[in-house]
C-alpha cells in the first residue's frame, strides 16, 4: 500500500514540475474530462485523497472551492499542507487496518459499507486515472506526459535508481 501511495506523490510532483513551463491560461484552459482543466484536476487529486483520509480517521472532510486554489503555487501549498497527515497515516497502515469497516452515507441517504483496505485502493486508482487524463492532455499540448514507469524509481527496497 505504501509503495503505491509513494509512487503517487512522486508522480505528483513530477505533475506539477513539468505544469511549470505552462502558463496560467492553459493551466486553466477547459478541457474535455477530468476536472476540465489541468490545474483543477491537480486540486481534485490533492483534495480526495486527503478527503479518504481524514474520513477513515473519523475527521471532517473538506470542503474548499477551487476558486481559492486556482495557481500552481496555491495547489502546491495546499498540497504540502495536507501531505504531511495523509503520509502519517499511510506510513503507520498495517495489516489489522485492512478489514476495518467503513460506512458512508450517500446523497440518496443509502448506506454503503467499504473496508479500509477497498477505500485505501480507491485513492491510489483515483490518482492513477487522473495522471492518465493529464497525459492525454500532455500530449494534446503537443508535450511528452511525465513517465508514468514505477521501474525505476527506487520504490522497492531491493531497486536501484
Amino acid at each position: 500500500m505504501q509503495t503505491l501511495f509513494k509512487y503517487n506523490w512522486m508522480i505528483r510532483k513530477d505533475w506539477y514540475n513539468w505544469c511549470e513551463d505552462l502558463s496560467e491560461e492553459e493551466l486553466l484552459q477547459n478541457r474535455t474530462g477530468g476536472m476540465g482543466s489541468i490545474l483543477h484536476t491537480l486540486f481534485h487529486i490533492v483534495d480526495v485523497e486527503w478527503s479518504w483520509i481524514r474520513l477513515l480517521q473519523g475527521k471532517a472532510d473538506f470542503q474548499e472551492s477551487f476558486d481559492y486554489y486556482n495557481s500552481l503555487d496555491k495547489v502546491r501549498k495546499l498540497d504540502a499542507e495536507f501531505h504531511m497527515e495523509v503520509e502519517n497515516f499511510v506510513n503507520n497502515w498495517d495489516a489489522s487496518m485492512e478489514n476495518q469497516l467503513f460506512y458512508d452515507t450517500l446523497p440518496d441517504g443509502r448506506i454503503v459499507t467499504d473496508t479500509w483496505g477497498e477505500v485505501m485502493r480507491h485513492a491510489i486508482a483515483h490518482e492513477i486515472h487522473h495522471i492518465g487524463q493529464l497525459s492525454i492532455w500532455a500530449r494534446e499540448l503537443g508535450r511528452k506526459p511525465v513517465s508514468a514507469n514505477l521501474i525505476g524509481r527506487g520504490l522497492s527496497s531491493h531497486s536501484t535508481k
